[in-house]
């Protein structure tokens, strides 16, 4: 559906571009936002490669374990109709914990691989399970201490205090994430979950698995 309403706009820019023949006018803002991205792009890769260093060494140092230990009784409230060592709470975890500190791109993946096993738990493929919801809206709201892909992109762009959206980021992102919650909460009350399935890869027996402590770690 996203693809077809950009092609949309781009057929209605250049049909109106045509029509008032500004149609070089077209091209050079293709070619400036071309060019536009490709600068963005090198200016973020600096810092998500410092930040995800810094996770890195989080992993291999237990923080992030750690962090996901002290997000398990929110995380198992949030998600009840998940079995507690199912795969996809270790994934929603690390997620989370990314999602926390800033790195969208990092979280990206595990917050798939969550949508993955959760749809092995769910008893109707074609709709999505409340639990399948919570992580969306989490995931969109997301409470975040740094904003690691903001302050690059203003870092990019010569902001004189790129750091300084901090505070405000923090709130913002706290408010809409209290918001998600009790929508979540309103929705689970009105529509009874369904009983989901035993899936393939659920249960206990994964040892290792993104469920364990160790799964977090490697999950990363």
């Amino acid at each position: 559906m996203v693809n077809w309403i950009w092609l949309l706009l781009i057929v209605i820019s250049i049909v109106f571009a045509a029509a008032t023949g500004r149609v070089e006018a077209v091209t050079e803002a293709a070619f400036d936002g071309a060019k536009t991205g490709v600068t963005v792009s090198f200016g973020l890769i600096s810092i998500l490669v410092f930040w995800l260093g810094i996770m890195r060494i989080g992993e291999d140092a237990g923080l992030l374990a750690k962090l996901a230990s002290l997000l398990s009784p929110l995380v198992r409230f949030l998600f009840p109709d998940v079995p507690k060592n199912h795969p996809a709470m270790g994934y929603i975890m690390t997620n989370m914990s990314a999602n926390i500190l800033g790195l969208g791109n990092a979280a990206t993946p595990m917050g798939i691989k969550a949508m993955q096993e959760l749809q092995k738990l769910n008893p109707d493929k074609d709709t999505a399970t409340p639990a399948m919801c919570t992580l969306l809206a989490l995931n969109t709201s997301s409470i975040t201490l740094i904003p690691t892909t903001l302050i690059a992109i203003r870092m990019n762009f010569g902001s004189a205090h790129p750091a300084e959206i901090v505070g405000t980021t923090l709130i913002a992102t706290a408010i809409a994430t209290v918001a998600a919650i009790l929508a979540d909460r309103w929705y689970r009350r009105r529509v009874p979950p369904p009983k989901l399935t035993t899936g393939i890869g659920g249960g206990s027996g994964h040892e290792g698995g993104p469920g364990s402590p160790k799964g977090v770690n490697g999950g990363v």
